[in-house]
């Protein structure tokens, strides 16, 4: 049994499901994000596949600022993904808050509220960054699946 949960954890981080979360920003980093799975850029080649479902996803990748409002949301879809999983931080605002850090809502960066993996800087950050950062989560998740004790916490 242990080597069937071996075999399949490996092939999770073959291809890996993301799943797309904007918690409110100007749509420049979703439209980065958007770019990457067109043709011209191809994340599917690495076999990175744009899920809509938290249950079937190993990598949440976020933008925008988090506020009072959807911090809830947030914790609720990382809650909702099995374990091991990644969380990719995109654009300034990811990161930091970005221009909107001021603002008596915000919370603050995605860090504030789960922890984050990879950071992707930028505003917006280039599709080639961000497939950057997902392929380097991608190799810590690789390494979080071969690790004996993600499957006692599964």
């Amino acid at each position: 049994m242990q080597a069937v949960k071996r075999f399949i954890n490996r092939m999770r981080s073959k291809s890996p499901w993301l799943l797309h979360f904007d918690c409110g920003s100007c749509n420049g980093c979703d439209i980065e994000i958007l770019a990457c799975l067109t043709p011209v850029y191809d994340v599917e080649r690495f076999g990175i596949i744009n899920v809509g479902n938290p249950f079937h996803a190993d990598v949440l990748l976020v933008s925008g600022t988090v506020n009072h409002r959807n911090k809830k949301v947030l914790t609720n879809l990382h809650a909702q993904m099995p374990s091991p999983k990644l969380v990719v931080a995109i654009g300034a605002c990811g990161l930091s808050g970005g221009i909107f850090r001021e603002a008596y809502n915000v919370v603050g960066g995605i860090h504030k509220v789960l922890p984050v993996d990879v950071y992707v800087p930028g505003c917006p950050p280039k599709p080639e960054a961000i497939i950057d950062g997902v392929v380097l989560g991608l190799q810590k998740l690789q390494r979080l699946h071969e690790q004996p004790s993600v499957e006692k916490e599964a």
